[in-house]
């Protein structure tokens, strides 16, 4: 069965994150836009990304790159822990990004078990 990704929540949540984490790149200092920057900004993107590009795969490889996209988002929040230590962003900002990345991740175990 193929999937529309755009109906899917845990799609749509990841373009949410990939969002997010784009409108805090815009305030990091200009030395990180090489490292740490383009590592948080290409890590957002590859969340919603897996989840379009496996959606038009059977299910058992949709199943794969969803295990992409989860770790993207655990990749993710270790970045973002990072990015907090090195006071670029605010303990608010990181708790409501980590709030929603848990919550990603949450749903899209459970979508992947439904795949099964």
């Amino acid at each position: 069965m193929r999937h529309n990704y755009k109906n899917l929540k845990i799609w749509q949540l990841g373009i949410e994150i990939a969002n997010d984490v784009s409108d805090i790149l815009l305030d990091f200092p200009k030395h990180e836009r090489f490292d740490l920057s383009s590592q948080l900004s290409r890590c957002s993107v590859s969340i919603p990304s897996n989840i379009a590009e496996g959606s038009s795969r059977t299910d058992k490889s949709f199943s794969h790159f969803i295990d992409i996209s989860l770790g993207s988002s655990f990749e993710l929040i270790t970045q973002l822990i990072v990015a907090k230590h090195r006071k670029y962003i605010n303990e608010i900002k990181f708790n409501q990004l980590e709030t929603k990345v848990e919550e990603f991740q949450r749903m899209t175990m459970g979508f992947q078990n439904g795949l099964k």
